[in-house]
């Protein structure tokens, strides 16, 4: 019998969060701050916000480093990493003056505002200081450092009994085991899940494992027990007890002996520990312009911009685009349509890309057909370099919006069946109100993928969202149901290639 208690392929089954949301904990410190103090040094302490509603709201604040430019702040900040989400945070310095808990009372001495997917897509960000006037805060730095507070090891355990007690009258028996780990309050807790939840992450923990013969109407029959914990897996043998037979023999030994024979503790990789490990997401932008949007200069298009306003082609560029820059260090993106012509090799901002957008609008022929296995086929040249790397390093999104017309559904089944095969993922975004049946077959969901050769697709790679579905909504929900998905397709790939994260490729 062999055991997996986690999340991996042999697990059995699982549930996995609809979103990416892990605990961090943050580490602050400064150099060359202002001193603002007459007769000594600075007395210099950090106070963290996140932006919420166009407000700062603060989260919490690190002790005072007392006559220190050069703070090492012992407390730690601890914030949910959302990585579907635009996390804004604001780290400000203050010379304490006076005790007092209103900011106002305490000089400034400066600040940084950035991200949180900037700090975990850095691992460790060094950066100048601003005063409220953006002016450099003099020399003063700061640096930021994450560290994913989960515990995400599992243990695998391979096993197998000897003599154990027979419970079937015409057979032998047909024995399961069930784990239980003891809780803060003494009482058993039987759930197969990783180490965190096997033994709280405690490798001392007691772990209670019961050995049943199993029939098929439930009345199960008990064959015996014992108590270990990880720790203590190195042994080899467990004597399983029955209580009851133990206390009405004494001549009773056991009810049979279960075997270990292998155990094996390992990380189980997170997204958040690629992304930390240095993994880049390089992130592609498609933009369909053929005919079937319509005259961009008339307001039925949908690539109409009024001039209050915009359309859900930039709606969408920028609400997915906002939170995905983050985890590519350049912030340069490539810009490609198909359908009509655009400035060859384009690499702009994800603001820049809607720039281009507006301004290319007036002076571009909207064409045909509607082509998407150019634009996949044409990033999956790239993500076949990416089949080098010995550790996880690079990953490759494509967003591609489009109004649903599509012309090359066989030539695109087949290039999204061999892009499945290399680190990138593509999620389209479908504006308008068209008919969608064919975006929602390219979806593998609710079956297999499969090439007109009859090829499977090795992964599920497309994630198909209506722009419709979220007109009414913020941008924010938009890009959560967009992007819920890359996080597991991002880790799958790289769990599959077995490739580490690049700061663990030597552990």
């Amino acid at each position: 019998m062999a055991y997996t208690l986690g999340t991996g392929p042999d697990s059995g089954p699982t549930v996995s969060p609809q979103h990416c949301i892990t605990r961090v904990e943050l580490s602050v410190c400064c150099g060359n701050l202002l001193d603002r103090d007459v007769t000594s040094k600075s007395d210099p302490f950090c106070v963290l916000f996140n932006e919420v509603d166009s407000s700062w709201v603060e989260i919490g604040r690190t002790e005072t480093a007392v006559n220190n430019l050069n703070p090492v702040f012992g407390v730690k900040f601890k914030v949910d990493y959302h990585f579907e989400e635009v996390q804004k945070l604001k780290f400000a310095l203050f010379d304490e003056d006076k005790c007092s808990s209103q900011l106002y009372e305490h000089d400034f001495l400066g600040e940084y505002i950035c991200t949180l997917g900037v700090i975990v897509s850095n691992k460790k960000l060094h950066r100048p200081l601003t005063l409220a006037n953006s002016k450099p805060a003099g020399k003063g730095t700061i640096t930021i450092t994450a560290l994913e507070l989960s515990d995400n090891r599992i243990i695998t355990l391979t096993l197998c009994g000897r003599k154990l007690d027979k419970k079937d009258f015409f057979g032998k028996s047909d024995p399961y085991l069930e784990f239980h780990k003891q809780g803060d309050d003494g009482k058993w807790i039987n759930w197969i899940v990783p180490l965190i939840s096997l033994c709280n992450g405690d490798v001392d923990r007691s772990i209670k494992v019961l050995c049943y013969d199993y029939d098929n109407d439930g009345g199960h029959d008990f064959i015996g027990e014992f108590q270990t914990t990880v720790n203590k897996m190195s042994e080899i043998e467990f004597e399983c007890i029955n209580p009851k037979k133990q206390k009405k023999k004494k001549s009773y030994r056991n009810s049979g002996i279960i075997i270990l024979k292998s155990c094996k503790v390992e990380r189980d990789y997170t997204f958040l520990d690629y992304i930390l490990g240095g993994c880049q997401i390089m992130f592609t932008v498609g933009i369909d312009f053929t005919a079937s949007n319509g005259n961009p200069r008339e307001a039925s298009s949908l690539h109409f911009i009024n001039p209050l306003g915009s359309n859900e082609y930039l709606s969408a560029i920028l609400a997915v685009g906002q939170i995905i820059q983050d985890y590519d260090t350049d912030k340069m993106f490539p810009a490609l349509g198909f359908g009509a012509q655009l400035p060859p090799d384009w690499k702009v901002s994800v603001e820049g890309i809607a720039q281009a957008y507006s301004v290319c609008l007036p002076h571009i022929r909207f064409y045909g057909p509607t082509n998407f296995s150019p634009i996949i086929t044409h990033v999956a040249r790239f993500a076949t370099q990416a089949l080098q790397q010995e550790t996880a390093a690079q990953y490759f999104t494509l967003l591609i919006i489009t109004d649903g017309v599509i012309s090359d559904m066989d030539e695109t089944r087949h290039a999204i069946v061999q892009a499945a095969k290399l680190p990138m993922s593509i999620i389209i975004i479908g504006v308008g109100n068209a008919d969608f049946a064919a975006m929602e077959f390219l979806d593998g969901d609710s079956s297999v993928l499969r090439s007109y050769t009859g090829e499977e697709a090795v992964r599920d790679i497309v994630q198909f969202v209506p722009f419709r579905d979220f007109r009414n909504a913020p941008k924010e929900t938009l890009a959560k149901s967009v992007l819920a998905e890359l996080p597991q397709q991002v880790t799958q790939y790289f769990k599959q290639r077995n490739l580490s994260p690049s700061n663990t490729a030597s552990e």
